[in-house]
């Protein structure tokens, strides 16, 4: 069996990719920052089919020999706010192009390097702007990678409609920031199966970056009410104007678990949709699932009756 080497692999994008890549029949050697807190990777696998390794794309030394003797190599390391030393330039653009110098100068044979949808030089996202420079690092020390770039990704794990979800059941109103802003969310296992085809059978055009959205394009407000329809809850939908989102990410945006950040907002001025034209799944032989066939599933413990249908629907039936 090949070896593959998938750093950030205990993450919510990094548990469906190890989980297909044993599935496949890989040997996988996961290397995140603790060890000790990705043991339930292992029940993945057959008994020795994924080891767990302590590595940190801030440390040269543990990123070099994680990939020794590697096949191949997944890069799944990212970050949505910094935080302490976890830096976007130090993970996102630096990390990965250390990264992908050691995988090189150890003689890996391919390698898969996810950044995100919308990933911009110039934009004004510092996010977005360490994710486009990662892309260049990496290209520009492995010329045979593979980079993909897909929209919010949504799953059971998500932080994203769980986050909402969450929101719409604790809350009487639901506050919308950026509500038209366009997003075409990608099923988590759909990512994971183009990663996993990336490492076995590449596309023929290495040199442009693959972008995956899903089959439907919603704006931000109606993501928040289908939420609302999936979860059976009756909330308002309330705008807050774009000032008074900066006056809140300026005063709450450097807490842990800050609602918003202001980097945050940036983003959320910015559509997240496949560009037209431009390759996504289909260059991996993967079919995009619809939302409907999976969040309603993982959602329905917001319900207030969970899995059961109500009183009244009961009676009524």
């Amino acid at each position: 069996m090949a070896l593959v080497t998938v750093f950030g692999g205990s993450g919510f994008v990094g548990r469906a990719v190890v989980k297909r890549l044993a599935k496949a029949g890989w040997r996988i050697r996961v290397a995140v920052r603790r060890p000790e807190q990705a043991g339930f990777l292992r029940p993945m696998g057959d008994v020795g089919q994924i080891a767990l390794i302590q590595a940190n794309l801030r440390h040269g030394p543990s990123v070099k020999a994680a990939v020794a003797g590697a096949d191949a190599v997944v890069n799944l390391v990212g970050i949505l706010s910094e935080s302490s030393r976890q830096r976007f330039d130090l993970l996102h653009a630096r990390g990965a192009g250390r990264l992908a110098e050691e995988a090189r100068a150890a003689g890996v044979g391919a390698l898969v390097h996810v950044s995100a949808l919308g990933a911009d030089a110039e934009a004004a996202s510092a996010y977005a702007r360490s994710k486009a420079a990662g892309e260049v690092a990496v290209r520009q020390a492995f010329s045979r990678a593979v980079i993909l770039r897909p929209s919010v990704i949504f799953g059971p794990e998500d932080k994203f409609f769980n986050r909402f979800a969450g929101l719409a059941r604790d809350l009487p109103v639901v506050p919308v920031i950026g509500g038209e802003t366009r997003f075409q969310p990608a099923f988590v296992g759909d990512v994971a199966a183009a990663v996993v085809a990336g490492l076995t059978a590449p596309p023929a055009d290495l040199a442009i970056p693959y972008e995956l959205g899903g089959p439907e394009v919603l704006s931000f407000r109606q993501i928040l009410a289908y939420v609302l329809e999936v979860t059976e809850r009756r909330r308002l939908l309330v705008p807050v104007p774009w000032p008074v989102a900066g006056l809140l990410a300026a005063a709450t945006g450097w807490l842990p678990g800050a609602p918003v950040t202001s980097d945050q907002l940036k983003l959320l001025k910015v559509d997240n949709v496949v560009r037209p034209g431009n390759p996504g799944f289909e260059a991996f032989g993967v079919v995009p699932t619809a939302m409907e066939a999976v969040v309603p599933a993982y959602l329905q413990r917001f319900r207030r009756t969970g899995q059961f249908t109500s009183g009244s629907e009961a009676r009524s039936g």
